[in-house]
């Protein structure tokens, strides 16, 4: 009984397991959906920037995106990066002297396919203010229309189609190098020079002087003696 038991209690962790596994790899392959982004090459309020909008496509039928579509927060300096495939229109409001919305329709037969992306880029003198959106919509061959005009709460959950946000600051500097710190001090005196001892050849003239005077002191003497002796 013992070996039945134990041999049940195996099928059940191993099926157990399976089903597990299962579920993992289920989830593992389910897609991962991307969001309309937007990010830029600096972020300091009041500059000219060019704005990069990450556009993927979704479509769950295979449709191709047909036109994006960006409002902007009326600005006054818009202009639309050429793109193949692709025609740019600007929305102006004239009297005001602004744009209001930026929008990409792609040529027959061109578009994002399914599984892809593309990169629309627009220069503009960026807003004063913390942060910037940008609700956008896009459009598929199918006539889908997807509005990512959602915002998201401060510490809240992303929502489903966030609008595309830029967080706006002045750019951070380098810190400018400081000089080391140094501590000033009165240079020491200069130590007494010593007495440069006198070269060899003034001693050995010198002492041959002195050798002379005692040989002719010797010479006088003998003499005197000599002569004193005669």
């Amino acid at each position: 009984m013992m070996r039945n038991f134990t041999t049940a209690n195996k099928l059940r962790v191993t099926g157990c397991a399976s089903a597990l596994s299962v579920i993992i790899a289920t989830l593992a392959a389910a897609p991962a959906w991307a969001h309309v982004h937007v990010d830029s090459d600096h972020t300091s309020p009041g500059d000219d920037a060019i704005l990069t909008f990450e556009v993927p496509n979704e479509s769950e039928m295979g449709a191709a995106t047909t036109e994006v579509s960006v409002a902007l927060p009326d600005l006054t300096e818009v202009s639309a990066e050429q793109i193949p495939g692709w025609t740019a229109r600007l929305d102006r409001n004239v009297a005001a002297g602004t744009v209001k919305s930026v929008t990409w329709t792609a040529a027959p037969g061109a578009g994002i396919a399914p599984d892809q992306f593309a990169l629309f880029r627009v220069a503009v003198m960026l807003p004063t203010g913390d942060s910037v959106s940008f609700p956008t919509t896009q459009t598929y061959s199918d006539g889908t229309v997807v509005r990512w005009d959602q915002p998201t709460p401060p510490g809240g959950a992303e929502p489903e189609h966030p609008s595309p946000t830029l967080a706006l600051g002045a750019e951070p500097h380098a810190a400018p190098s400081q000089p080391s710190p140094s501590v000033s001090a009165s240079p020491a005196p200069a130590a007494p020079a010593a007495a440069a001892p006198a070269p060899a050849s003034d001693n050995t003239s010198r002492w041959l002087a002195g050798a002379a005077l005692v040989v002719a002191a010797a010479s006088a003497a003998l003499t005197l003696v000599t002569r004193r002796r005669s």
